[in-house]
């Protein structure tokens, strides 16, 4: 072992990291394949600051405990040490014994850039800076892009769970790169949001239990491999977004847990550093050195990756003390309040970080309270995230939908108590993973009646989802109607595609997405009043919406109406902003999606008669539970 303590870690480094703002540690902790002194080898860093000895211990050194000390670096609690003759791809973990207890153990390295497949664990050894990236011209052009103004249909997906071979082996980062993105340019998704891909343990957490916060998971191929999807993605118009997690982490003996025999990483006290929902620990936000760890971490995917967003999973399990505990078991802050002030803080530097090094990027949170300006910028006094999930729309509206016709006009508050808050944050309408899993059942398996009417169901509620203000996300297999919930065991129902009320699902959403992305009254005004306005939201008694989107330019408009019964309503009048003739642009009642075709012939002329406070007024014919979307001819 060789050491100096000129060549790796830096006085500066060490100020850096006790202040929170080394934001490329990762560049400085880990392991580094890198000559030194004349020998080809790795020089190793690790956060220990409570260890009384760390060494390195892997396959260069038949995993011996005591062959290759590491040495502290002032009062940084940081260990390092160059390892001759260790080189990329060799495993490796710490061995660390705590100088306060004598509590010894293996970890896997925090800033590890690769590790074993699960269910081994060790890290290894790893070179990311040797990839040739072709996505130039997607990153030059990302800081001119406004993603509030632009069509943004997002297509969250589960790595392991989206295709398999016949073998059932999930397919690699490099066979997703040939497939992903032709599909979703296919389905005209503009967007993909991948669950967590950060190196995770256990198969069933869906990766949201992350123990790799540098590492994408060696499940697929290696860092290179996942390089290469993304690239691909890039390449193809398609924005990425990187699901991470910062709330919690699990208490595998292996992770961060207890790390060097104290809790370095979590709180001591449970009451505020474990998590009574997932048996998790809580990251101390307020110790510089972990809130350094997490900014890194964060930072490391736009650098090193090119991801273009992450959505923070959790939010509100992180902005609240007493989040999911009882009277008794939590801690207040310093003056006596719920709120966790130090998570706040975090939460804040990361948005401005995100936003100050990576122009175009923008972040996205699960937020599912009524906490005030989550999108709204920290010099407003927000949490400086770019949108955030629309939770209590979707509660409502699912709700809604899994009432029986008949008794929907007693719950049309469901759909209309949206648009009371709709733009008081930057919204996405999310229809998530965690909507079709634990028992909840799929999109389709959620809709009421007999088989024709599931599906018109869904189609009527996609077209409305499409109609309301906020970006749209929907996840993987509800496209093509599965009848099943998701499992992460098995792939999309693809065989489903054989049948033609699968494939009308499909083509009804793949025409939606072209729509979303064509209509600039669709997606310029998402976040504003002034893209909005109700024609009619008081027709509970037939259980109808309708509405108009309008586009910056105001002449430019879309009338979206939703029949949700299944009664065909004809000479439905209207009141329309425009006169002449109005195009009826999609009808999800169309044959083509397995409807029943009833619709207003593609055209209508529109009437010198007022209704709905509006001068003109069409005379429809409705289709039954069906989306009709309208404009002006010509527009």
């Amino acid at each position: 072992m060789s050491h100096d303590k000129n060549i790796f870690i830096t006085e500066y480094d060490q100020y850096l990291f006790r202040q929170g703002t080394h934001y490329q540690s990762y560049e400085k902790l880990g392991a580094h394949p890198c000559r030194y002194q004349g020998q080809d080898g790795v020089r190793f860093a690790v956060w220990a600051p409570n260890a009384h000895l760390v060494t390195v211990t892997g396959c260069f050194n038949n995993w011996d405990f005591f062959q290759h000390k590491l040495v502290c670096i002032g009062d940084s609690g940081i260990w390092e040490g160059f390892v001759p003759g260790a080189k990329e791809g060799d495993c490796y973990k710490y061995f660390i014994e705590s100088k306060h207890n004598g509590y010894r153990v293996e970890k896997a390295d925090p800033y590890a850039f690769y590790a074993e497949q699960p269910p081994k664990s060790a890290s290894r050894i790893w070179n990311i800076n040797n990839y040739e990236w072709g996505d130039s011209d997607w990153l030059h052009n990302r800081p001119k892009r406004n993603w509030y103004k632009e069509p943004m249909c997002t297509y969250e997906m589960h790595l392991a769970s989206w295709k398999r071979h016949p073998s059932w082996y999930s397919l690699s980062y490099r066979e997703l790169a040939e497939e992903l993105p032709k599909y979703l340019n296919e389905m005209g998704f503009t967007h993909v949001e991948l669950m967590p891909i950060t190196e995770y343990p256990f198969d069933g957490s869906w990766g949201y239990q992350t123990i790799g916060y540098f590492a994408p998971t060696s499940r697929f191929g290696t860092p290179q491999d996942f390089m290469y999807l993304v690239d691909k993605l890039h390449q193809h118009g398609i924005c990425v977004i990187l699901d991470w997690v910062p709330a919690h982490f699990p208490r595998d003996n292996h992770g961060l847990h207890y790390f060097d025999g104290t809790h370095l990483y979590e709180h001591e006290d449970e009451r505020l550093g474990f998590h009574p929902d997932w048996g998790s620990n809580i990251f101390n936000f307020g110790r510089t050195e972990v809130a350094n760890f997490l900014l890194s971490s964060a930072l490391f995917w736009f650098d090193k990756y090119h991801i273009d967003s992450i959505r923070i999973d959790a939010v509100a399990s992180m902005l609240y003390l007493d989040y999911s505990r009882h009277d008794g078991n939590w801690l207040p802050n310093q003056f006596g309040g719920k709120e966790n002030i130090e998570a706040i803080s975090f939460l804040r530097r990361l948005n401005e970080l995100i936003y100050e090094r990576h122009p175009g990027a923008f972040t996205v949170a699960e937020e599912s309270t009524a906490w005030t300006m989550v999108s709204r910028p920290t010099s407003m006094g927000g949490l400086g995230f770019g949108f955030k999930w629309n939770m209590g729309w979707m509660n409502d509206t699912l709700s809604y939908m899994n009432k029986e016709p008949v008794h929907r006009a007693y719950h049309h508050n469901q759909l209309t108590f949206s648009m009371l808050y709709a733009f008081h944050e930057n919204f996405i309408l999310p229809l998530s993973h965690d909507e079709v899993t634990h028992g909840k059942g799929s999109l389709l398996g959620k809709m009421p009646g007999d088989d024709w009417q599931k599906f018109a169901n869904l189609r009527c509620f996609l077209g409305y989802i499409y109609g309301h203000p906020g970006k749209k996300l929907l996840f993987q297999g509800s496209e093509i109607g599965e009848w099943e919930e998701w499992s992460n065991e098995r792939e999309v129902r693809w065989e489903l595609l054989q049948w033609p009320n699968h494939r009308g699902i499909q083509l009804w959403l793949k025409d939606l997405n072209y729509l979303l992305q064509r209509e600039p009254a669709l997606h310029e005004i998402d976040h504003d009043w002034r893209g909005f306005e109700w024609i009619d939201c008081h027709d509970y008694q037939q259980s109808i919406l309708s509405l108009v989107r309008y586009a910056e330019n105001r002449s430019d408009c879309m009338v979206v109406v939703c029949n949700f019964t299944p009664v065909v309503r004809e000479g439905y009048k209207l009141g329309v902003p425009q006169g002449g003739l109005w195009q009826e642009v999609l009808n999800s009642d169309a044959e083509c999606y397995w409807g029943s075709g009833i619709g207003n012939g593609g055209a209508i002329c529109a009437l010198d008669e007022g209704a709905h406070g509006r001068p003109h007024s069409l005379s429809l014919v409705l289709p039954p539970l069906a989306t009709v979307f309208l404009k002006p001819a010509g527009q």
